[in-house]
């Protein structure tokens, strides 16, 4: 099937070798160097993807972002040139699905946009138990929405894929690896830290959400588990 890919990145040359990777593995690519045109061309093309600079004139990408994501749940990467991880998480929590640190290998970004176009297409077509509980966590698979208590926490497409994987099976301690074929489905390999900044992202949610009970826990030198073994 024929995809869209938007590139916001003020960059012409960043914009120009992503569109040749990008054109090599079929989809069709649009783009634009500023954060007005890029939203109002989002809106009006409807891609089924976005790559999305941080740091863009006129809008930034962080408002970008969150504009969208009140109106759509088109996956989104983000392009950072930010090295601190709270700059990266700020991308995750507003809905962003995956991020990409400059200088970064075109050949990473186009694996990456690869992954996520194929995890969103699974999504729509995944079977399985309508709900998933673990003590005061409750997800409704159709509706992908999550609540802790009685309390509704916002969760991005990877966050939830990720609480399902552990939900599933609580009490198994699931190494990056794992974690890295069955959420992210990347076919590139060193994503250890991407796989580190969403479950501290999906952490935090859940934490705040729960007066700081802790549910997720880090097995060092193996990886994560939900609730203890």
């Amino acid at each position: 099937m024929a995809t869209t890919v938007l590139i916001l990145e003020d960059d012409p040359h960043t914009v120009e070798v992503v569109q040749l990777y990008l054109r090599r593995d079929g989809h069709t690519v649009l783009s634009a160097t500023d954060g007005i045109a890029g939203l109002s061309l989002a809106r009006e093309a409807q891609p089924d993807l976005i790559v999305l600079d941080l740091m863009l004139p006129g809008i930034d990408g962080l408002e970008i972002c969150r504009t969208l994501r009140l109106e759509s749940d088109v996956p989104i990467v983000m392009l950072t040139a930010r090295a601190d991880e709270e700059d990266r998480l700020a991308g995750l929590d507003l809905g962003a699905d995956d991020y990409v640190t400059k200088p970064f290998s075109p050949r990473e970004l186009a694996a990456r946009i690869r992954a996520v176009l194929r995890r969103s297409a699974r999504d729509g077509l995944e079977a399985g138990a309508a709900r998933l509980d673990y003590e005061s966590i409750s997800m409704d698979m159709r509706q992908r929405t999550v609540h802790v208590g009685e309390t509704q926490i916002h969760l991005t497409p990877t966050e939830i894929r990720l609480l399902a994987l552990l939900m599933r099976e609580p009490g198994r301690t699931f190494s990056r690896d794992q974690i890295i074929d069955r959420v992210f489905g990347y076919d590139f390999e060193g994503f250890d830290r991407t796989v580190d900044s969403h479950v501290y992202s999906l952490r935090r949610k859940l934490e705040a959400a729960a007066g700081d009970k802790r549910y997720i826990h880090t097995i060092y030198g193996v990886g994560y588990r939900l609730g203890d073994a």
